[in-house]
């Protein structure tokens, strides 16, 4: 291997360093020392358990087919902020970082990587685009794996997407976002598919409460039926909808309210002072 070619490899080493703490700096997520400059000392921080070392959750990630289409949906439809873009990644120690485990999958199978899903980042076939875009309260990053002569940002991802969308499938993951308080949530679904349908983002879907057998059906639903609302229990003030974002990605909307509003909140609180006493 060429210098020049280990000279690349570890500028993109750090450069994706830098892509992380760069994130977590502009979201105000970096500690107190690191924004100081100071170092952990022995017998502080470093030996508290591993929950006390945390800051809380930094983003959610989203693997995307089609960069500028899921960058509309979170920015312009659900009016996300974006935090900064990146992109090209490739060479060794990025695609070691993000797809060793998946490597060593293809090695135990003898089959091709590729085969289950894993670029050639290594060898810069294919690269990694992102984008982070800062909501109240999280960040989420979407990224797209696509060819390296594909243009950033624009056209279909390296891989296919899932054909299994079911949330019911383990390691299935989705995004929550909360509506405010004030909002009728059942005009707000109506209001979200709506604008998705004029931009074509026709996966945009969200189900009903009430059995439903054709696409004509679900649409055709009463507006109540949007939402399922619970008056009982633990859970008593939640509201919910369960629906698929432009890429198939899993979503759910939540309004709390009522008892359950308070349980949060309580616990919120028992949680900050209790990181407060620590």
């Amino acid at each position: 291997m060429s210098q020049q070619s280990n000279d690349e490899q570890g500028g993109q080493h750090r450069r994706a360093i830098l892509q992380v703490a760069g994130a977590a700096a502009a979201t105000g997520l970096l500690g107190a020392n690191a924004a100081s400059g100071q170092t952990a000392r022995p017998g502080g921080r470093d030996d508290a358990p591993l929950g006390a070392r945390l800051q809380g959750v930094q983003h959610f990630g989203v693997t995307v087919q089609n960069m500028d289409r899921a960058f509309a949906f979170y920015t312009e439809v659900l009016g996300g902020t974006e935090v900064m873009r990146d992109g090209d990644f490739k060479g060794a120690p990025v695609h070691y970082t993000l797809m060793a485990d998946q490597e060593i999958v293809a090695r135990e199978r003898r089959v091709d990587p590729r085969t289950i899903g894993v670029p050639d980042l290594k060898g810069g076939a294919q690269r990694l685009d992102v984008r982070f875009v800062q909501f109240e309260n999280v960040v989420i990053e979407l990224l797209q794996y696509r060819d390296a002569a594909q243009p950033t940002g624009s056209g279909d991802s390296w891989a296919e997407p899932r054909d299994h969308m079911s949330p019911a499938y383990p390691r299935s993951m989705h995004i929550c976002f909360y509506v405010r308080d004030d909002v009728n949530f059942d005009t707000f679904i109506a209001d979200l598919e709506a604008e998705c349908a004029r931009r074509g983002m026709t996966q945009v879907r969200a189900n009903r409460t009430v059995a439903v057998h054709s696409e004509q059906e679900r649409r055709a639903a009463p507006r109540e039926t949007n939402t399922i609302k619970i008056h009982e229990g633990p859970s008593n003030g939640w509201s919910i909808v369960y629906c698929k974002g432009p890429e198939g990605e899993q979503l759910e909307f939540v309004q709390v309210l009522g008892p359950v509003k308070k349980t949060f909140a309580d616990a919120a609180e028992a949680r900050r002072a209790a990181t407060n006493r620590g």
